[in-house]
């Protein structure tokens, strides 16, 4: 997000597509699956909690405009700088 947060020109768009817990909780047990499956091969990867990363990304000066359901419990985040 640092990253993002220095180089996305104003009115710039990040989309991100992933499985997203929601408060903490995992929207299904196939995506708590991919979890422990990713955090078994290193302890850092993981399924990442939408509202720690839309927080994250407000420090670096994006805002969440749009969460978009997808198949597979799946999420599309639109962020806006």
């Amino acid at each position: 997000m640092a990253g993002v947060g220095r180089v996305l020109p104003r009115e710039g768009v990040l989309y991100l597509y992933g499985a997203y817990k929601e408060n903490g909780t995992h929207t299904a047990p196939s995506n708590e699956a991919f979890d422990a499956d990713l955090r078994r091969r290193n302890p850092e990867w993981g399924v990442r909690d939408l509202e720690a990363v839309a927080e994250l990304a407000a420090s670096h000066g994006l805002t969440l405009v749009e969460r978009i359901p997808m198949p597979a419990n799946n999420l599309s985040l639109v962020f806006h700088r």
